[in-house]
């Protein structure tokens, strides 16, 4: 199959015959030729600037010199032109047919199968009898994200939801149960009042020496095994978990309680966490605490910075439950890969466990491991985003006003959508109005939390591409054919010489041979931000041709055939492309 990616190619021998000629090897200008960054100059580019020294010219001059060299060769394919020292490339209509029909025919639209890897993917983490809260957010809409797209590439995601269910807190967490009653505790938290459970039960601890004797003795017996503090423990965390279960429904994720580790999971490997560093001698003692010193970092005295395995009352740390999990994931489950969906604070927890999961040699260089870092979300004042109690807002609280939102917006929209549709269409635009926030952001970077923004009809938004689906979804059922058969044999369509493509056919039909690059792009980096950059490119492109072009209406058949077979080409991009990042298409808004 044929993309932009694919353009290159066929220009490389071309280039590299004009590129000899003029004394230059092919290292020195490979690298250079890529997708243009300014598209209105073309598709592709090569900027002449560094070989300007080499070859004592102007890059103008250079970039015109090599136009000439490359024009006649290229016809068949492309355009060239020189623009301020650069040499600019753009595909013909005739090849675009042509990668348009590759397109159109394929069900994949292009984005092909690569060798299958097993990756661990770790992310959502909310903590039991804790509420999850917009922080957590990014993290399940960004990893759910990932996990899709790493499985439509053909890979196995294994879905990590390293859950807090285990660690000193649940000493007072379990008497505060037992003082309400199992009765009153479990409703407290099927109701979603986790945070008001978890304050209450800090307060006692506060302020109550009784309850807080009682509940360092109870953290001794769940740490030992005793069954009815267990029993007890097994009442929270399944009160909790059904709870985000609602969470993980309303925001249309694929985690399930299957996908669950908690950190109780990993408690059997803590000990050999520490003998195992232990036998490869890089284990050292500091203060009474189980330390290791992984080189190179150093705290603000400039003194060599531990990373604590088992502090000096026994107790373990983040790190070593870290590493149980990379012991795990690599002898038992088999990964080639782990990706962490964490948030930036934690950048350098993860290097340093990374480093020594290395120099223990839990895992070895070969294993990709990533922390996927994203920044944090903020209030249009530029703050991290609170109620207005100046409490974090809970995420349940958050999903249902967006679909109240999106409702209300709709029903300005399209008055005439009532009923239960209007509900599931609410749904449906209200949560990818969030979560499409969240993903066309950059994901290292914060970015601001508006409501207005994020439930427009107008620019790089979820309800502006969805809109775009629908309004292609009508143009169908008033034409009423297969659109199937649309999708043989694009040339044809260009036999007629009335049918040559307008600027608005050209423009979209170059937003469309973009997607599986884009795709491709996106999967690599774990960036869904440039595929919603693409999709809302391909979406104005697709408005531009929509208010220029008529489609139905058209008197030329062929013509009227080739708009409908971009239509559906449009619609298939869109759908693929905000299915593959968890985000829902209504035919009707």
């Amino acid at each position: 199959m044929i993309w932009i990616k694919d353009l290159i190619n066929e220009m490389i021998p071309t280039f590299s015959k004009a590129m000899k000629s003029l004394e230059v090897d092919d290292s020195a200008w490979l690298p250079l030729i890529g997708r243009a960054t300014v598209e209105d100059h073309g598709d592709v580019a090569l900027p002449c600037h560094s070989l300007a020294s080499r070859l004592r010219k102007s890059p103008q001059d250079i970039a015109e010199q090599i136009c000439l060299l490359v024009e006649e060769d290229l016809s068949p394919i492309a355009t060239v032109s020189s623009i301020s020292g650069f040499v600019n490339i753009s595909a013909k209509p005739e090849w675009l047919s042509k990668s348009l029909s590759l397109l159109l025919s394929d069900p994949r639209l292009g984005i092909e199968s690569e060798k299958p890897l097993t990756f661990a993917v770790d992310y959502s983490a909310p903590n039991v009898a804790k509420e999850m809260h917009v922080g957590h957010l990014r993290s399940t809409v960004i990893g759910d994200s990932i996990v899709r797209m790493l499985e439509f590439k053909g890979h196995r995601a294994i879905r990590e939801n390293h859950v807090g269910d285990w660690g000193t807190p649940f000493g007072m967490l379990i008497e505060h149960l037992l003082d309400l009653g199992e009765d009153q505790a479990a409703n407290e938290l099927g109701v979603g009042d986790l945070d008001s459970f978890y304050k209450q039960a800090r307060a006692k601890f506060v302020s109550d020496d009784e309850f807080a004797d009682r509940s360092r003795r109870r953290v001794v017996l769940l740490q030992g095994g005793d069954s009815e503090t267990l029993r007890l423990w097994r009442v929270l965390v399944d009160e909790s978990m059904r709870y985000f279960n609602e969470v993980y429904s309303m925001l249309g994720v694929l985690l399930t309680d299957e996908d669950i580790r908690g950190e109780s999971s990993y408690r059997d490997l803590l000990p050999k966490v520490v003998e195992r560093l232990n036998e490869v001698g890089i284990l050292e003692q500091s203060e009474g605490a189980d330390v290791v010193f992984p080189g190179g970092w150093v705290n603000r005295e400039g003194d060599p910075l531990p990373m604590i395995i088992r502090k000096a009352d026994g107790g373990y740390n983040y790190s070593t439950s870290d590493l149980a999990c990379i012991i795990d994931r690599v002898e038992r489950m088999g990964c080639d890969g782990f990706l962490y969906v964490v948030g930036t604070p934690q950048k350098q927890h993860f290097e340093m466990v990374f480093q020594v999961a290395i120099q223990a040699g839990f895992m070895d260089e070969d294993h990709q491991v990533t922390h996927v870092n994203f920044g944090s979300v903020l209030d249009t004042d530029g703050k991290v985003l609170k109620s207005r109690e100046g409490e974090v807002i809970k995420l349940h609280d958050l999903l249902e006003e967006a679909i109240r939102r999106a409702e209300d917006a709709i029903n300005q929209k399209n008055p005439d959508l009532v009923g239960e549709e209007r509900k599931k269409v609410a749904r449906t635009v209200g949560i990818g109005a969030v979560k499409y926030a969240d993903l066309s952001t950059e994901r290292t970077k914060d970015y601001v939390f508006d409501w207005e923004r994020m439930l427009s009809f107008e620019g790089n938004t979820a309800p502006y591409l969805q809109y775009a689906y629908a309004r292609i979804c009508s143009i169908f059922r008033k034409w009423g054919g297969e659109r199937d058969s649309l999708r043989d044999n694009f040339e044809s369509l260009l036999k007629d010489e009335l049918s040559i493509l307008s600027n608005e056919e050209l423009t979209l039909s170059r937003r469309l041979v973009e997607f599986p690059t884009i795709v491709d792009e996106s999967i690599t980096t774990f960036s869904p931000h440039k595929l919603c950059k693409h999709l809302h490119s391909v979406a104005s492109s697709f408005a531009s041709f929509y208010e220029n072009c008529s489609i139905l209406k058209e008197e030329n058949a062929m013509l009227s055939t080739r708009r409908l077979a971009l239509c559906d080409l449009t619609a298939r991009e869109l759908q693929l492309g905000l299915g593959i990042m968890g985000i829902d298409v209504p035919e009707r808004m």
